[in-house]
């Protein structure tokens, strides 16, 4: 993941990203409306900011409707170096959150999987088998209730 980008966004920009937020698939042109600037204008600024990393445009899905029945925040205490580990882990493809923190845990993961049966594949074959990790605790969603993506800008 891309570093804090250092120059602060100017007011266009936080506006065509709150516009996005709110619907992704919104037109450069409608959005261009909204914001005071032309299609064209709105697309450079949108790939301008993607090429950046400081915006990503993708679909979000439920994963319960796509056949994955089990979803875990996985918290790993482990030794040694945190981020080298973290970034191992973040090539697994089941994996798909990956964030160090400080307290009881050194890395928190999260898991889509199929059933608890791959959960405990991961678990065995990809996580624990690393020897820098001492422990892990497992918290097994049981129901999604918020999700969102719009916490604008500042």
């Amino acid at each position: 993941m891309p570093e804090s980008v250092s120059s602060p966004l100017d007011a266009i920009a936080k506006k065509i990203i709150e516009e996005l937020q709110a619907d992704g698939r919104a037109s450069y042109a409608s959005i261009g409306k909204t914001v005071g600037l032309s299609e064209a204008a709105v697309r450079n600024r949108v790939q301008k900011l993607n090429e950046s990393g400081l915006l990503q445009i993708v679909a979000v899905t439920d994963p319960l409707k796509l056949g994955f029945s089990r979803q875990a925040l996985i918290g790993i205490r482990c030794t040694g170096d945190t981020q080298a580990l973290a970034e191992q882990l973040g090539r697994c493809p089941e994996i798909d959150y990956v964030v160090l923190t400080a307290g009881s845990f050194d890395i928190l993961i999260e898991v889509v999987c199929e059933d608890d049966d791959h959960l405990l594949r991961i678990l065995n074959k990809q996580v624990r088998t690393h020897p820098e990790v001492t422990g892990t605790e497992t918290l097994v969603y049981l129901k999604l209730v918020k999700q969102q993506y719009n916490w604008g800008t500042r």
